[in-house]
């Protein structure tokens, strides 16, 4: 969901249908990432769609959300199936960083205001969206997009939220609001659609006081292996 920035009109997937000067026309939907990491994506989206266009390939690109949780019913069938679980200022996810932080008795490090939204969905439904892919393919010649994601949420809607679930638990959770080392709007307007996945038959897992509930208590489990050196960002994406 990077590809596409924080634009002031709602994400449609993949397409977006445009009237000037009199004429209409289907478009692929105008992407304006945020971070090289994204821009590299972009890249990958042209060059598929390209590839689609000129030889036949039929593919469907899956922009996904920010996901969190760490198990699958696969993975939790023996504890060395477990996956990383990335908590630093360059690879680390907001509610799974939130959980660890909380964990380990840091405060939370919302990035300015907290007002950043993004899409999020649980890791299950990460692994779900690919198989529906995979089941129903595109058709000859076909590049689809899908926004692959379940929820809307700002960065410091989940602070609050797990702030909320580790106080239930005894945990004492703090908020501290860090100045912004990313170049990003910190509020803004962010409306994304998600039906194409759900008409395909995805029953989400959404966000519940259980799921933060066993994602603080994974990260408790845990917390002897974390480095607290790598909590705070190092990286400042403003030049000086």
């Amino acid at each position: 969901m990077g590809e596409y920035g924080t634009p002031n009109i709602d994400i449609e997937e993949g397409y977006i249908t445009i009237e000037h000067n009199g004429r209409k026309d289907t478009l692929p939907y105008p992407k304006q990432p945020g971070s090289f990491y994204h821009l590299s994506k972009v890249h990958d989206s042209h060059n598929i769609h390209f590839a689609c266009k000129i030889w036949g390939l039929r593919a469907t690109d899956l922009n996904q959300g920010v996901v969190y949780g760490v198990l699958t019913e696969e993975t939790g069938m023996d504890e060395m199936f477990i996956n990383r679980l990335d908590y630093d200022g360059v690879f680390g996810t907001a509610l799974n960083r939130f959980c660890i932080q909380a964990a380990i008795g840091h405060p939370l490090t919302v990035y300015g205001k907290g007002g950043q939204t993004r899409g999020f969905l649980d890791i299950r439904d990460t692994v779900r969206c690919v198989e529906l892919a995979i089941a129903n393919p595109a058709d000859v010649g076909q590049f689809r997009v899908f926004n692959q994601f379940t929820e809307l949420f700002s960065v410091g809607d989940l602070a609050t939220m797990v702030q909320k679930a580790g106080s239930s638990m005894g945990m004492k959770v703090e908020i501290d609001h860090l100045s912004n080392p990313r170049v990003e709007l910190e509020e803004h307007y962010f409306n994304a659609k998600n039906t194409k996945l759900l008409d395909l038959g995805l029953q989400p897992h959404y966000l519940s006081d259980s799921l933060l509930d066993s994602l603080l208590n994974f990260a408790t489990k845990y917390k002897y292996r974390v480095d607290e050196k790598n909590i705070l960002p190092k990286v400042a994406w403003r030049r000086s």
